[in-house]
């Protein structure tokens, strides 16, 4: 479902009805008469419609955290806010960018459209931008030649599907400004080829049994879940375009299993 495109319906739907009464209904209608309910009713929700349009368009979106992808840093029922203006000003529905703020940085999480289909949201951690040069191998990430600060820190365990218990190793990792933890199970390869598909500039990686190595080009980004060995990311399905951000995630605000996370910045 595109909630934006309802949105926009629903705001111009109502929006004319408000206009319709206040220039031309209101002043043609006996003082004596009420509205009638079709007036009545998109009327007077159109400008708390407009006012949630406006929020989640251009200032702050909610989402939730539907996999484990991203453990440990979030979990799954974790609801975050995303941030729409951090990465620029962009047309809703369209997602045309009109006002260049910032550009995304490394190790920033960021929700974008799914490439493969764009009504998706995902949400993954920026490892590379525009011209980077990125080796992922035996778990360990390089980027423009300099491996990635990273040092053990115990172990996680979690329950996956809510059926399969995992044990992994839990580290640090220092991407840019960000430092995060992220999840490796040392049975797991660095990328399982069997699962990389094509996908636009696919020329510009090289894949072999250790891990791989791609060049990210001009207004894209290479992104990749915290949990290593199990996340859909870049590795498998390319690249993200400039024109598929929706925002810079930095909040949680709830999650009905652990009220504890509530009010959690996002690293």
């Amino acid at each position: 479902m595109n909630f934006a495109l309802i949105m926009v319906v629903l705001v111009l739907i109502t929006g004319v009805v408000w206009l319709a009464e206040a220039v031309y209904f209101r002043k043609r209608r006996p003082a004596d008469q009420a509205q009638p309910w079709w007036i009545e009713y998109p009327a007077s929700f159109f400008p708390v419609i407009l006012v949630v349009f406006v929020l989640r368009s251009f200032l702050v979106e909610p989402f939730k955290i539907p996999s484990g992808s991203m453990l440990p840093t979030l979990l799954v029922g974790d609801f975050i806010l995303v941030n729409k203006f951090t990465y620029g000003i962009r047309l809703p529905v369209i997602n045309t960018r009109l006002v260049e703020v910032n550009e995304p940085q490394r190790g920033e999480v960021m929700v974008f459209r799914f490439p493969e289909n764009p009504s998706l949201d995902y949400i993954k951690r920026v490892v590379g931008v525009p011209g980077d040069d990125i080796i992922y191998s035996n778990k360990r990430l390089t980027i423009n030649g300099k491996e990635v600060p990273l040092k053990p820190d115990g172990e996680f365990n979690y329950l996956e599907g809510g059926l399969n218990f995992v044990s992994t190793k839990r580290f640090q990792e220092q991407l840019g400004d960000h430092g995060h933890a992220i999840l490796n199970q040392a049975e797991s390869p660095s990328v399982q080829l069997g699962g990389v598909q094509r996908f636009p500039f696919r020329d510009n990686c090289a894949y072999n049994d250790s891990g791989f190595r791609c060049k990210v080009p001009a207004a894209h980004y290479f992104l990749m879940g915290d949990n290593r060995d199990s996340s859909s990311d870049s590795r498998y399905w390319g690249f993200v375009p400039e024109r598929n951000i929706v925002g810079k995630a930095f909040l949680i605000w709830w999650n009905f299993d652990d009220l504890k996370r509530i009010g959690q910045s996002i690293n």
